[in-house]
């Protein structure tokens, strides 16, 4: 079996409805895609909740822009564990579209019980399927 890869690229085309007046896509979506792209890693790795009796739940999250996107345009998200806690864990979201800036996210999760949402420390084999902390702004660090 293969090492996972500690990135994981999801891309998207933005929809019109996604937009504000301004033209630009309304700040809350950026919430909505950073679930998507984390949604969409975890469903390449198999039914990891079920079969570990695990869940996450949001803790924190923060978001700062680069640039912006519009109807119709593609956004690129790069993301990848930035940081493993005992219970909680940081995953890091990089946005971009034609190779330009667009956002950078973190997210803390904390890992809790499947079902009852007791906070848990974090699977070896979730660990492992996403893989060791990587710093996925070391090349955009004059970006953020």
């Amino acid at each position: 079996m293969s090492q996972p890869s500690p990135r994981y690229r999801h891309s998207l085309r933005v929809r019109y409805g996604e937009v504000d007046q301004q033209g630009v896509v309304f700040n809350a979506h950026y919430l909505a895609y950073m679930d998507d792209a984390l949604e969409n890693w975890l469903s390449t790795l198999g039914d990891l909740r079920s079969a570990h009796g695990w869940d996450m739940m949001l803790k924190k999250t923060t978001v700062e822009w680069q640039g912006s996107v519009g109807s119709g345009d593609m956004l690129d998200l790069d993301l990848g564990v930035l940081h493993w806690g005992r219970t909680s864990w940081t995953v890091g979201y990089l946005g971009t579209s034609r190779g330009q800036p667009v956002f950078t996210g973190e997210v803390v999760y904390v890992s809790v019980s499947l079902g009852d949402n007791t906070a848990m420390e974090t699977p070896a084999a979730i660990r492992a399927a996403l893989g060791d902390a990587i710093d996925l702004f070391a090349n955009d660090a004059e970006k953020r």
